[in-house]
């Protein structure tokens, strides 16, 4: 199955010392150093070209930290190009930088990833190089080189949101809900969904804000067009300003068959039989396609087609598993033996259970 291509997302979140804002800008040299002042406007960013297959990851670091006298929260954005990436902050009070944040994982997507960090143990009213910088299987790419300058303002408090990946529900052949949980733990919460065919995922859902709420939240998203009768990996991100934190990579397995087929049909045995009444029942599996059911019932043992009744018709959506279907009968024929049998029917085919009997009562 192709991976999605899910387009990046541009997060603004307004937290405690103000907003930051994840831009994007074109790629230069490493030891191209540009000065933000606070009134320097982005560069213009190019049309971004996604690669079809596996790549480096595209680095773009952001350009509007959020400093105070002895921190600094720091941004950008990362396309991991279809394998495992982490990303991470160097900075240092030269062009040499020197010092470097944790290292952060961010998935195997080809969406634009935002990448906040949060350096501490600065000095104060003291100029800062920094860049993003980020790593897969294929090579490690840093971002341009930009500066900030601490101040006299007090530091916020750190404050990472939680993330709880829980198990997948409503799963069908080609569809499931991936389930978790977060807490904001206090500050405005991004969260989102990586899944794929192995651990290293690579596929993203579309991001989804909380509040600053301190209590935890269960999060849910539906996903489809996946593949039947397929294992898949899902894990629950999230994300303020101050970082990216992953829940643990749960799985699932989608149902089959492979393709859509004509329903499973069997007829069980009636009960509640009367003098004049019964009811009939058996089981039915759609297979994948919508699936319409009826009973057949005759004193013919062939249960010819001049001579049997039928049931009204009834639907089943296109579901993968058996399920117990039923019909009552009334104003029959007192000690009389009954031939009945449950037929199914989907654009695949037409399928007809065994033919079973019963005789009501005197």
């Amino acid at each position: 199955m192709s991976k999605n291509v899910i387009i990046g997302f541009v997060v603004v979140a307004l937290l405690g010392l103000g907003g930051y804002y994840l831009a994007r800008e074109e790629a230069v040299p490493d030891e191209q150093v540009v000065t933000n002042t606070g009134n320097t406007p982005a560069p213009t960013p190019s049309t971004p070209v996604v690669p079809m297959q596996p790549d480096s990851p595209t680095v773009e670091t952001g350009i509007n930290p959020i400093v105070s006298s002895s921190t600094a929260v720091v941004s950008g954005q990362v396309r991991p190009n279809g394998a495992s990436t982490t990303y991470w902050f160097e900075y240092g009070e030269t062009t040499a930088l020197g010092d470097k944040t944790v290292f952060q994982n961010i998935g195997s997507g080809f969406s634009m990833i935002p990448t906040p960090a949060f350096i501490t143990g600065l000095e104060s009213d003291t100029v800062y190089y920094y860049r993003l910088s980020a790593r897969n299987s294929f090579s490690t790419v840093n971002g341009t080189t930009y500066t900030f300058k601490t101040n006299d303002t007090p530091p916020p408090v750190r404050s990472l949101p939680t993330a709880r990946t829980s198990s997948a529900t409503n799963i069908t052949r080609v569809s499931a809900n991936m389930n978790g949980s977060i807490n904001p733990n206090g500050a405005e919460t991004n969260y989102w969904f990586e899944y794929g065919e192995d651990t290293d995922l690579g596929s993203v859902t579309g991001f989804q804000s909380t509040n600053s709420g301190t209590s935890s939240l269960s999060v849910t998203t539906a996903v489809s067009g996946l593949e039947p009768l397929t294992k898949y990996y899902f894990r629950l991100n999230a994300q303020n300003r101050f970082g990216t934190v992953n829940g643990a990579i749960l799985n699932f397995t989608t149902l089959g068959p492979s393709a859509p087929t004509s329903p499973s049909v069997s007829t069980t045995n009636a009960s509640n039989i009367t003098d004049s009444s019964a009811r009939l029942r058996g089981n039915i599996n759609p297979n994948g396609d919508e699936t319409t059911y009826w009973f057949e019932y005759s004193e013919d043992s062939l249960l010819g087609s001049l001579l049997s009744t039928k049931t009204t018709n009834k639907t089943l959506q296109e579901g993968n598993s058996s399920e117990s279907v039923q019909e009552n009968l009334t104003q029959l024929d007192a000690n009389t033996k009954y031939y009945y049998r449950l037929i199914g029917r989907n654009s695949y085919g037409t399928e007809e259970g065994d033919i079973l009997s019963f005789t009501t009562k005197n």
